[in-house]
């Protein structure tokens, strides 16, 4: 039989308490905040997974997720399999549900984490999608003067694509983190670690044609440090910025599945393909782990054997 957990004493004086499932959730988050240093964003994502996992929990008629066995957590992992999520997908919501059984460990509520005993899903046969240097060159030169604000527009893509920041970094850059002439900025990463990344020209040259032309008008009486902003001087959220992407990227006649991680994929594919260290990329990326910046090799791979298989005689 899988091992069931041990209620401590503070566990079962906890069961006296009328199970409010927001109220968890929100002690979580600051959890989360507080001890993991998560960024918001993260933060938000676990908290949907929880509140997913408990969903799940309420439709089995499995009360408290305190007192459930391995078969049971085994169960809702097989639930995510028969919904056809990706194995990413899978491996986000596993960390999250380890995650919260560390913090009912943390908390006196368990003695051990079941939750520790569950394998993620394989994740070797996911690559991420690459765009070629001729595609980025088109989704980059995509918005033109017919556009409204093709200038910031054309900015942040040319910032994506230049730093392999996310999304969410760059609508939080601030313009006392950008520095042209030095052709850096400062950006802030999960974890809110900061990192300096490089600026090639191309970015230097729309950034400051977005700076001289269009947010001046966008600023108005604001006084808002952040670098984007929106005709209404707010700062751009990540949604907006995953929809210009979206807009541009089906006009420059790209997948309908690229996406902001597009470019970050492909800024990391290119700069290994044109020599660059792992570790100096991983650095680059604001990676914790380098196994999370080798997937990037075996792209580069799958980008040469293509090419072998075309050009050679006997490919």
């Amino acid at each position: 039989m899988p091992p069931r957990f041990k209620p401590t004493q503070s566990s079962r004086r906890a069961e006296k308490v009328q199970n409010n499932t927001p109220d968890l959730t929100d002690r979580f988050a600051h959890y989360l905040r507080s001890e993991c240093g998560m960024a918001e964003n993260s933060v938000v994502a676990y908290q949907s997974d929880v509140q997913q996992f408990h969903d799940w929990l309420v439709t089995s008629r499995h009360p408290d997720p305190r007192h459930l066995d391995l078969k049971t957590l085994s169960k809702y992992l097989q639930s995510l399999h028969d919904r056809k999520l990706s194995a990413t997908s899978i491996a986000r919501k596993l960390v999250a549900l380890k995650t919260l059984y560390r913090y009912f460990v943390l908390e006196g509520y368990l003695t051990e984490s079941v939750a520790e005993l569950l394998n993620s899903p394989k994740l070797w046969q996911y690559l991420p999608k690459v765009l070629s240097p001729e595609k980025v060159d088109a989704l980059l030169s995509a918005p033109t003067r017919h556009d409204r604000y093709y200038l910031r527009d054309r900015a942040i893509l040319c910032t994506m694509y230049a730093t392999g920041c996310r999304a969410s970094e760059v609508a939080s850059l601030t313009c006392d983190r950008i520095h042209l002439e030095e052709r850096r900025c400062r950006c802030v990463g999960k974890g809110n670690k900061e990192r300096v990344v490089t600026l090639n020209p191309v970015a230097v040259a729309a950034l400051e044609a977005y700076l001289t032309h269009e947010r001046p008008q966008f600023l108005g009486n604001s006084e808002t440090p952040t670098l984007f902003l929106s005709r209404t001087g707010r700062p751009l959220t990540r949604m907006t910025i995953w929809r210009l992407v979206k807009l541009y990227a089906a006009r420059a006649g790209c997948s309908t599945e690229i996406s902001p991680h597009t470019l970050r994929h492909s800024f990391a594919t290119h700069m290994l393909a044109g020599g660059a260290e792992i570790r100096a990329l991983q650095e680059m990326l604001g990676h914790a782990n380098i196994r999370t910046t080798q997937i990037y090799t075996h792209v580069d791979h799958s980008r040469l054997k293509s090419v072998h298989r075309s050009c050679h005689p006997r490919g």
